[in-house]
């Protein structure tokens, strides 16, 4: 037989969607992949019950008219500047397709591509299936910075584009508006594109903010908005997601869309339209609940005596476990499901360096829900027990 794409060779499964199984075995608190315990806004849910007057049949392939139009008028007032619902978004199959729709867009096979590490999993596929070479670059724990020179070495062999999570997942770092600005100036200077993940935007903790990376200087013109509507409106089953740019990004953007997936869910757009048109009292809503959940894991850590990192933004948190001298923290992450009962996600499925100090964990649950894990962990020491490495 003839072997398989060599493109594929050094993939595994997901680690995330695989702590999720493992969770599922054990009857664990899934802290793992990242999705909430609790339901949509009730509005989202009417909208969705409403069968007999959703559309059943295809979308037009870059989104429906008003769930563009919709999107386009949230993002406009987010984002500062306004953006033409026909020729400047195109709708995907969620953040990830937007992210590899983004990809395969401004990248040519032999390109390369700037990953911050650590990262999500599928940034470094996603550069990997369109042909394309990552270039790692350090963010630094426990605040996740990054070294200038160190960023500008890299642009110094000429990417196609810079892949920027911001707020991140995994560390929950917001960058700021100077780092932002570096960033930017090395794009300009070297001619690179941006590709954003921005789908924790609305997950930003006082005192610090969220700022867009397109609406910096002579930014928007090189910038691949992408982000989707799972972690703000609590559907990451609906696979709703985005892209914004110029025009002559999204006409080739649309192409790329196309023959990926066709067209997202046309019912769901119907639905979710609700959700876009909701007032700025709901995203304040949002922090506000996810800010307390922030509180109670991150204060419910300290007097277990967890180490853990602050999160700026998102809903992660990484968890420093040194202590206990493992050097497989997949295999800590086994163990800690089977004996503990929490399930979390390796570090190393996030970093390019060798690092095997953290895992992470996540806190978009019921407040009931995280009090049950925080007194699982409460006898983490116990029964983690004897760890053979």
């Amino acid at each position: 037989m003839r072997p398989l794409s060599a493109r594929t060779a050094g993939f595994t499964d997901s680690v995330i969607r695989r702590m999720t199984r493992i969770a599922q075995r054990h009857g664990a608190i899934n802290l793992s992949q990242g999705f909430p315990d609790f339901d949509p806004p009730r509005a989202l849910l009417d909208a969705l019950a409403r069968a007999d007057t959703l559309p059943h049949q295809y979308s037009v392939t870059w989104g429906a008219q008003n769930f563009r139009e919709a999107l386009a008028a949230k993002q406009s007032r987010r984002m500062g500047f306004a953006i033409d619902p026909d020729a400047e978004v195109v709708v995907t199959c969620g953040s990830t397709e937007a992210m590899m729709a983004a990809m395969m867009t401004v990248a040519n096979p032999g390109d390369k591509v700037i990953v911050f590490s650590p990262f999500y999993e599928n940034y470094g596929a996603d550069a990997i299936l369109s042909g394309a070479e990552p270039i790692y670059v350090p963010l630094r724990p426990p605040h996740y910075d990054f070294d200038p020179a160190v960023l500008e070495d890299a642009f110094r062999q000429g990417p196609a584009a810079l892949i920027l999570c911001n707020p991140s997942n995994p560390s929950g770092k917001v960058f700021t508006r100077g780092e932002l600005e570096i960033i930017a100036a090395l794009a300009r200077r070297y001619d690179a594109y941006v590709i954003t993940d921005e789908v924790y935007e609305h997950i930003v903790y006082a005192p610090h903010q969220h700022v867009y990376m397109a609406s910096l200087p002579g930014m928007r013109e090189r910038t691949l908005s992408c982000s989707s509507l799972s972690k703000t409106y609590s559907i990451t089953g609906w696979r709703l997601g985005y892209i914004i740019a110029p025009p002559e990004i999204i006409d080739t953007a649309k192409k790329v869309h196309d023959f990926l997936t066709v067209g997202a869910a046309a019912p769901l757009q119907e639905a979710a339209v609700t959700g876009l048109r909701f007032e700025e009292a709901y995203y304040e809503s949002l922090l506000a609940v996810y800010t307390q959940k922030r509180e109670l894991f991150l204060r419910g850590l300290d007097d277990i005596g967890i180490i853990h990192n602050e999160p700026q933004g998102a809903y992660y948190v990484m968890i420093d476990i040194s202590e206990y001298g493992c050097e497989d923290d997949l295999r800590f992450c086994e163990l800690l499901t089977e004996r503990v009962g929490v399930a979390a996600v390796p570090g190393s499925s996030f970093f390019r360096e060798p690092e095997n100090r953290y895992i992470r964990f996540h806190f978009a649950k019921r407040e009931e829900t995280l009090r049950a894990a925080l007194e699982r962990l409460a006898d983490m020491r116990t029964r983690m027990g004897t760890i053979d490495n």
